[in-house]
């Protein structure tokens, strides 16, 4: 295995950021492939936690980390976790490249953000107001400002003014002020180009060039499969591919390049913000494991819905990316309870549906069909091989298997690294690179 992905399988918050570092000693790059600082990776490393946007998991463990074309930027976030991951002895230096063809999230894009969600009222999407979807916009409109363009003041200048003029005449319709002018964002930008220059690269050809060298990659999702903006539910979704099949495009690598994926699953479900959410629990259960797994999101801090597993998302999710496995996290966090319910289907209208809906009112009307197995009432916190588990959390693992299509090669019990249950019988594992110095 040379080029693996790390996924997410439900609405993003699986646990991506732990599964990346555990396995990027084990690959000598770490890629972001798409997203921008709408999402967040909690990673733990020397008894520190890291909550990291926009830089790859694997910054943190020294392995070299590339932001790729396919991630908007907003640069001053970006300098903002540079200086934060310096300044705890995490060296950035010679470690980190940015794509020159990521494009940039500017001030206009976050003020179109937050005046779009606040005209919707009780409509609205819940985005993070980060001005992701108004950047992906410039994009699709080929309008967008590249990290490229920074060094050349003029070309800036004109594509400064362009975008300003066409998104000024939408603000003010919204009854926005404080609209920074051109030459603002143009000198703000000229400081973050400055600091951004020894890290800037052709990441596409320095991706490619390396692994004709037969370098090791690992891609590193962002989101979940039902945020992915055609799969998800939408329009409940980010603005981006969050599937395996984005990772070709985000990091502009042969799409035959990508040996394996492994999509990582919450051992319960959450979503964080607005949009339909079948398996939720409005009780004090969903309190129980919003308390207990500390629910509450990396880039927002908002408070996460939680519900039951839910293996129609699940099982979607495996089959978008044609995952070779799958990696559960957070079981310890199902130790207090009696019994487990999984969602293993819906009703629609008094009819039985075993896939998502494309329509999101469908969705909203959906009833999870339950099978509910046995709690195991038994702390599984540490717990480090599988045949230790309690025999009911094992047949639980077993069901989500089965349910998903695919097998467990990671389980988590814990947030520490070493909290870890690696399934040495899984091809997943076997095929790993070894970790770097052995």
């Amino acid at each position: 295995m040379k080029v693996a992905a790390v996924l997410g399988g439900q609405w993003g918050d699986e646990g991506k950021g732990k599964v990346v570092d555990l396995l990027a000693d084990r690959f000598g790059i770490v890629a972001r492939y798409h997203g921008g600082h709408n999402a967040g990776h909690t990673v733990k490393f020397a008894d520190r936690h890291f909550a990291l946007h926009l830089l790859p998991a694997g910054i943190v463990r020294g392995t070299t980390s590339v932001i790729g074309p396919g991630v908007v930027v907003d640069p001053d976030a970006l300098l903002a976790e540079i200086d934060s991951v310096v300044a705890a002895g995490i060296r950035v230096e010679g470690k980190l490249l940015l794509s020159n063809r990521a494009p940039l999230i500017l001030p206009w894009h976050r003020l179109l953000d937050a005046a779009r969600e606040k005209a919707a009222g009780a409509a609205k999407l819940g985005t993070t107001l980060r001005g992701i979807g108004p950047a992906y916009e410039s994009v699709a409109s080929r309008k967008a400002v590249r990290v490229a363009d920074l060094p050349r003041t003029e070309g800036l200048r004109n594509r400064l003014v362009a975008l300003h003029d066409e998104v000024a005449r939408i603000l003010e319709s919204y009854g926005t002020d404080g609209i920074p002018s051109p030459d603002n964002v143009l000198e703000s930008l000229a400081r973050s180009e400055e600091k951004l220059r020894p890290h800037v690269a052709d990441t596409g050809r320095w991706l490619r060039d390396h692994l004709a060298r037969g370098d090791s990659l690992l891609a590193e999702g962002a989101h979940g499969a039902m945020l992915d903006v055609s799969a998800g539910t939408f329009p409940y979704v980010t603005s981006s591919c969050c599937t395996a099949a984005g990772v070709a495009a985000g990091l502009q690598i042969p799409p035959r390049a990508l040996d394996a994926s492994l999509v990582v699953l919450k051992a319960y479900s959450t979503r964080v913000g607005e949009g339909p959410f079948p398996t939720e629990l409005l009780d004090a259960t969903g309190e129980h494991l919003r308390t207990r797994g500390n629910e509450f999101g990396t880039s927002t801090g908002r408070p996460r819905r939680t519900g039951w597993f839910d293996a129609v998302v699940a099982r979607t999710a495996v089959e978008l990316s044609g995952a070779d496995a799958v990696a559960i996290t957070k079981l310890d966090v199902l130790d207090d309870l009696e019994e487990i319910p999984v969602c293993v289907a819906y009703r629609i209208d008094g009819r039985e549906v075993s896939d998502v809906p494309a329509l999101v009112e469908d969705v909203a009307r959906a009833r999870p069909r339950l099978e509910t197995l046995p709690g195991w009432k038994t702390k599984t916190t540490a717990v480090t091989r599988f045949e230790d588990l309690p025999p009911a959390a094992r047949d639980y693992v077993k069901f989500l298997e089965e349910c998903c299509g695919a097998p467990a090669a990671l389980i988590s019990t814990g947030p520490r690294r070493e909290e870890t249950i690696w399934r040495e019988d899984q091809e997943f594992v076997t095929a790993l690179p070894a970790p770097r110095g052995q």
